[in-house]
Parts: C-alpha cells; sequence; structure tokens
C-alpha cells in the first residue's frame, strides 16, 4: 500500500517527466527555417522530417515499451527513459550534418517512447477513484512543456543567433531532471507502485467499491474487443494528424503568410499549450462525471477554431491559437481516462502503448506532409488565401475522430459484462 503523501509525491514528479516529454517534441518547431540554413538542406521538406522521423519512433516503440512497463519498474523505465530522450538532444545539437541529425532525434525518440506507457499506467493504478482528475494533474507538465519548448526555442534561437543552443540547453537540463526523478521519486515493485485500492469504473465512469480482479492474459479477449481498440486507435490518429498539422503547418503559415518573426512564431505556438497547463486539470476532473459528453464537446469547439483560423487577420491570430489550445489540449487526459478505466491495470502499459503506436505513427505523419503541402505552394505560401482549404481539412479531421470516443464506451461496457460473467 502506498502511503498519501508517497502517491501525490509521485503524481507531481510524474508532471516534471511530462513536461520535458513534450518540451522535446515541440522544441523543433519555431526552428526549421535556421536549421534548413544551417545544415545546408535543399528543401523545406528535408527540415520537417526529423520531427516526423523523431514521432514515428517514438509511437513505433510503444508498444514495445508498453510490454515493459507492465513488467518492470516503471520508476526506472521512467527515469532512464528521459535521460536517453535528454541524451538525444544533446547529440542533436552537436550533429555535424544531417544524417547525424536523423540519428540523434531517433536516439532522442527511443527514451521519450518510455514515459507514456508507464506514466498513463502507474497513475491510473494510483488513483483509480479519479483518474480524469489525476491525469489532468500531471497534464499541467504536459500543458507547461508543450508551451516552454517552442517560446524558449524561438527566444533562445533569435538571442544567440543559433538554433542549436536552445536544443543543447534542453537536452542537458533534461539530464539533471532524470537524475533528480531517480533521487526523488518513491521506489515501486514491478509493474508499478501499488494504490490505496483497485476501484473498477462502471461503463459510465463511476467508480465502485475497491475490488480484485484477477486480469486477464490477453490484451482483449474477443475478436469484437480488437475491432473496437483498432478502430478507436485509428479515429484517434485523425484527432492527432489535425493537432501536428496545427503546430507544423501554423509555424510555416505564421511566418510564410503574416511575416511572423522565429521568435514570434515561437511565442504565438506556445500559446497553444499553456492553455492546456488550465484546461487539462479542468476538463479531466470534470469529464469524471461524464467522460464522453465533456469529451466531445471540447473536441467539436477546437474544430470550430481550426476552420476559421486562417481566416483571422494577422492581430488575432495568437487569440485564436489562445482559445483553440483551451479546448484541444483538455482532450487528452479524458480520452486517457477513459482508455485506462475500459481495461484493467494488468494490461494498461501494453494497451496505452498500442494505442499511440497505431494513433501516433498515423498522426504524426502529419509534420512531414506540412512541409511538403508548403513547399509545393513555393511564392503562392506568402498568400493566407492558400491555407483555407487545408485548416478546413483538419477540422474535418477532428470531427471524424469523434466516433473513437463511441468505441472506448462499448470496450468498457464489454469488459465489465465479461466480468461479472466471471
Amino acid at each position: 500500500m502506498t502511503a498519501p503523501q508517497h502517491r501525490v509525491r509521485t503524481l507531481w514528479l510524474l508532471g516534471v517527466l511530462h513536461a520535458f516529454t513534450h518540451a522535446y517534441h515541440v522544441a523543433l518547431l519555431p526552428l526549421y527555417l535556421p536549421m534548413q540554413r544551417d545544415l545546408k538542406l535543399a528543401s523545406l521538406e528535408q527540415a520537417t522530417l526529423p520531427m516526423t522521423v523523431m514521432m514515428l519512433v517514438y509511437y513505433g516503440l510503444s508498444y514495445p515499451l508498453g510490454i515493459l512497463a507492465d513488467r518492470v519498474s516503471r520508476k526506472k523505465l521512467l527515469g532512464w527513459g528521459l535521460f536517453i530522450n535528454a541524451l538525444g538532444f544533446v547529440g542533436l545539437a552537436l550533429a555535424p550534418n544531417y544524417a547525424a541529425a536523423l540519428a540523434s532525434v531517433v536516439i532522442a525518440a527511443i527514451g521519450g517512447s518510455c514515459f507514456h506507457p508507464a506514466a498513463t499506467a502507474m497513475v491510473a493504478r494510483l488513483y483509480p477513484e479519479a483518474t480524469g482528475r489525476a491525469l489532468g494533474l500531471i497534464g499541467i507538465g504536459a500543458g507547461a512543456g508543450f508551451f516552454v519548448g517552442p517560446i524558449y526555442a524561438g527566444w533562445r534561437a533569435t538571442q544567440s543567433g543559433d538554433w542549436r543552443t536552445p536544443v543543447l540547453e534542453f537536452g542537458l537540463l533534461g539530464i539533471l531532471a532524470a537524475g533528480a526523478f531517480a533521487w526523488l521519486a518513491e521506489a515501486e515493485s514491478a509493474g508499478g507502485l501499488q494504490p490505496p485500492s483497485e476501484a473498477p469504473s462502471t461503463p459510465d465512469g463511476d467508480c465502485k467499491s475497491p475490488a480484485r480482479v484477477t486480469p486477464p492474459l490477453a490484451l482483449f479477449p474477443t475478436a469484437a474487443l480488437w475491432l473496437l481498440f483498432f478502430a478507436a486507435a485509428v479515429a484517434f490518429a485523425l484527432r492527432d494528424f489535425a493537432g501536428h498539422s496545427m503546430g507544423s503547418l501554423g509555424s510555416l503559415f505564421l511566418q510564410k503568410a503574416h511575416g511572423f518573426t522565429v521568435k514570434e512564431a515561437g511565442v504565438a505556438l506556445s500559446l497553444i499549450f499553456l492553455m492546456g497547463v488550465i484546461s487539462n486539470p479542468l476538463f479531466g476532473h470534470l469529464s469524471d462525471r461524464g467522460r464522453t459528453r465533456w469529451t466531445a464537446g471540447v473536441m467539436i469547439l477546437a474544430a470550430v477554431v481550426i476552420a476559421v483560423f486562417p481566416h483571422i487577420p494577422r492581430g488575432g491570430l495568437t487569440a485564436a491559437l489562445l482559445v483553440y489550445g483551451f479546448f484541444f489540449m483538455g482532450c487528452y487526459p479524458m480520452v486517457e481516462a477513459a482508455l485506462m478505466e475500459s481495461v484493467p491495470d494488468a494490461v494498461r502499459g501494453r494497451v496505452f502503448g498500442l494505442f499511440i503506436t497505431v494513433g501516433g505513427i498515423l498522426g504524426n505523419v502529419a509534420h512531414w506532409f506540412a512541409g511538403r503541402w508548403v513547399e509545393q505552394l513555393g511564392a503562392a505560401a506568402a498568400e493566407p488565401a492558400r491555407y483555407h482549404g487545408f485548416y478546413l481539412l483538419l477540422a474535418g479531421l477532428l470531427l471524424a475522430s469523434l466516433p473513437g470516443l463511441l468505441c472506448l464506451r462499448e470496450i468498457r461496457k464489454r469488459e465489465h459484462l465479461s466480468k461479472s460473467r466471471l
């Protein structure tokens, strides 16, 4: 049994790791153009490719690392993961050529992929009675990391005149944070910290009294559950494609179509993620009383903002990104809570790892695709009207991901029905 103060401390330390994990995901967003010049790349497509490579490896390894998260110490997996992630950024800052830069982001991705399967499963086990709220609280770290990543990278690159400086500094800070986590985080047994109780949820998301259920050996006991799971993963890949495009396409749109500097673009993009500091705990907590309803609402509102974004005058773009970030970032802890409530603790690492492998690989093609699309516009990339169709497509993709919520709800109902027959 874990003392209350120990699980609270562990929760906040996980929030710090969450911040670094996502700061690394977005630190390169405002640096595409200076990277292209420094590495003498022939196209903008090549400059955005490292981001896509990093995210594809990150998500591609999520399932194997989810297996580890169900079998080894989640604390050790998380600490070593951040260390390797940070080491990759140090390598990227020192990379003498494009090949070395690609190798460095692969190393970073290997480390970064440790976080979500282990951390999400750990939080769900520590807080079975309020999973949405707990995931929302560590989501504050994600919002902080997403906010600091682009704003710091853009500011330091402008100040130093070199895109490598912020990348190196992020890497060194991550190494220090990994050491601090190894020292301060609560020790755990294999498979994660033991919570005071294991309280499975009802199909509607309400918690029952503490109980123990013998976990199944397979991830899902029936073919129908597997089909529902993959349908949900593919559906939320559409959400991720829209979200990642708002970062990479947004960076290029702001700089090419509206004349933002690297620093200005970094600040504007960072505001998307700053709002997650507010919306993650807020919507995570509210969704504990109605998961599907609250999640669908914020996703629909985010889609509306995406559709109108390229029509907004230059002076209102930053405010629009604030509103978009408030709603879009708030959907993540709710979806993660819905997924974790659908399956037993013994398979949560694997289920979450496979979920983000499927969704992440498909969704993160967005970075490369956005660079390629803007590159093909040529001189027309300076015209805001040329982006209208792309942003409308992204809004449609976000709305098309909503059936994934119904799939998760159906998994939860069927899983609990199968337990009731045991």
